[in-house]
C-alpha cells in the first residue's frame, strides 16, 4: 500500500449520472439517484474517505442541479468527510444565494463544507437562468470577486456590470469555518489556472481523459502565479529597509534570486518550503529555525493561513526528514 503525507487527501466526486442501463436502456429516476448519491456519502464517510463533491448540471441526463442541498441532506448522516460542489457554476448563479447555500450547510455538518466554483462543462444554465453566453468570462470574474468579499466580510459593498450593487448589507447566515474554503474547479484554461494562484485559491483540475502529465504545465503556471502574490508586499518592506540601509531599490529580478532553492524568501508550497529548510540545516548545521513571517503590508488572513501550512504541513515534512536522517545515523 502506498504512504501518503498528512495533507494528501482521497475523495469522490459526481454529477448524479442517470445514464441508461447497456441492456435495458432504462434510466433510473431522478428522486432514487438523489438517495443514492446520499447513500453513497454516507458509505464513503464511513469507509475513511476526506471528500465528496457533487457537480452541478443543469441537464435531464443528471440529478445534480443542486448540489447544496443534496449534501446537506449528507451531512446530518455524516460525521467526518467534507462535502463540496464539483463544480458551483458560478457564472450562472447569485454569488450570494451560493455563499448562503453553502455557510448553511456549513452549519449543518459543523464545518465541513467547501464550494469548488468553476465555469461549467455545458452551458444549459445560461438560458435557463437569463445570461448571455457573451458575458461567459465576464460573469464568472465578476460572481468570483463578489463571493470572496462575501466570505471575507459579514457587511459587503460591491458594484459589477451585470447584478445590482450591494451597498453594505450583511450576508447570512455566517459559516462555521472562519474562512468558508473557496475551489477553483477547471478543466485546463491556463487563465484559469493563473487566476486561482493569484487570488491564493486552491485549485482542482478535471482530467478527463488523455494523459495526466500533460496538466503539468498548468500546474507550472498556478504555482508561479500564486508565488507573485507575495512580490507587492516583500518590495514594500525590503524598499523600507532600503531607505534606511543604502540599498538599491527591489527588484523582481532580486525577488526571482530569493526565491530559488539557494535564496533567502521561502515562497512556495509547503514541499519546497520545507527542502529550502532542510537545505539550509545541512549548509549551515542549525538546530533552529525561524521563518519570519509576518512583513507588515501582508493582509492578516494571509499570515494566519501561511501560520497553519507552516504548521500543518511543512514543519511534519522536516521533522520526518530529519527523524529519518538520524536514524540512518544511529544505525
Amino acid at each position: 500500500m502506498a504512504e501518503y503525507t498528512d495533507n494528501f487527501e482521497i475523495g469522490i466526486n459526481t454529477f448524479l449520472e442517470n445514464s441508461p442501463d447497456p441492456v435495458t436502456g432504462k434510466r433510473i429516476n431522478h428522486p432514487e439517484r438523489i438517495r443514492n448519491g446520499i447513500e453513497e456519502i454516507v458509505i464513503a464517510d464511513q469507509v475513511g474517505l476526506d471528500v465528496f463533491g457533487i457537480g452541478e448540471h443543469q441537464r435531464s441526463d443528471y440529478a445534480s442541479e443542486s448540489p447544496a442541498v443534496v449534501l446537506a441532506a449528507a451531512a446530518a448522516l455524516t460525521k467526518q468527510i467534507r462535502l463540496t460542489s464539483a463544480v458551483t457554476v458560478l457564472s450562472s448563479d447569485d454569488p450570494v444565494r451560493v455563499y448562503q447555500s453553502f455557510s448553511t450547510l456549513d452549519s449543518i455538518s459543523n464545518g465541513r463544507a467547501e464550494i469548488m466554483v468553476g465555469r461549467g462543462s455545458f452551458i444549459d444554465s445560461f438560458p435557463l437562468f437569463g445570461y448571455s453566453l457573451n458575458d461567459y468570462s465576464e460573469l464568472f470574474e465578476e460572481h468570483l470577486e463578489l463571493l470572496l468579499k462575501i466570505r471575507a466580510s459579514e457587511k459587503v459593498t460591491w458594484r459589477g456590470g451585470h447584478r445590482p450593487a450591494i451597498h453594505d448589507l450583511g450576508v447570512y447566515p455566517r459559516s462555521v469555518q472562519e474562512s468558508l474554503p473557496v475551489w477553483v474547479g477547471t478543466g485546463g484554461r491556463p487563465e484559469s489556472a493563473i487566476r486561482a494562484g493569484a487570488l491564493g485559491l486552491p485549485i482542482v483540475f478535471a482530467i478527463i481523459g488523455g494523459m495526466p502529465e500533460r496538466f503539468a504545465p498548468l500546474v507550472e503556471l498556478y504555482k508561479q502565479a500564486a508565488a507573485e502574490l507575495h512580490y507587492p508586499y516583500t518590495s514594500v518592506q525590503m524598499n523600507e529597509l532600503g531607505k534606511v540601509l543604502g540599498w538599491p531599490p527591489y527588484s523582481r529580478a532580486s525577488y526571482d534570486t530569493a526565491r530559488s532553492i539557494d535564496g533567502a524568501l521561502y515562497v512556495g508550497d509547503p514541499e519546497y518550503v520545507a527542502e529550502k529548510i532542510l537545505l539550509v540545516r545541512k549548509n549551515l548545521g542549525t538546530n533552529r529555525f525561524f521563518l519570519h513571517l509576518n512583513i507588515g503590508t501582508l493582509p492578516h488572513r494571509e499570515v494566519l493561513r501561511a501560520i497553519e501550512l507552516f504548521g500543518t504541513r511543512v514543519a511534519p515534512i522536516v521533522r520526518k526528514e530529519i527523524a529519518r536522517e538520524s536514524k540512518q545515523t544511529t544505525i
